[in-house]
């Protein structure tokens, strides 16, 4: 679409609008049941693919993401040791067993 001069407009266009939609429904399902946030986020990440400004925007909720991410990967890999561990725990003082 960037190569193409005649396409180039239209595509900004298109793109525009329906981020701006999808940011206007998150706005609505703010004060209505719905991903409000999500989608005002998702909005600004399609706009972010046409304007700069919108990838500024975008940038620091980005950085959240990807530490939020790496705060869930390292939870879940303690959890999953706990766990393996009070289970291994478990089947070696299991009643019944002979020692």
């Amino acid at each position: 679409m960037h190569a193409h001069p005649v396409l180039r407009l239209p595509w900004v266009v298109l793109v525009g609008v329906v981020g701006v939609l999808i940011i206007l429904a998150g706005l609505v399902m703010m004060v209505t049941p719905g991903p409000g946030v999500a989608a005002v986020i998702l909005g600004l990440i399609v706009l972010s693919t046409e304007f700069p400004w919108a990838r500024r925007v975008v940038s620091p909720a980005r950085r959240w993401f990807r530490r939020a991410e790496r705060y869930g990967q390292r939870l879940r890999t303690e959890l999953l040791r706990r766990h393996r561990s009070r289970r291994a725990l478990r089947r070696r003082t299991a009643p019944g067993t002979v020692d």
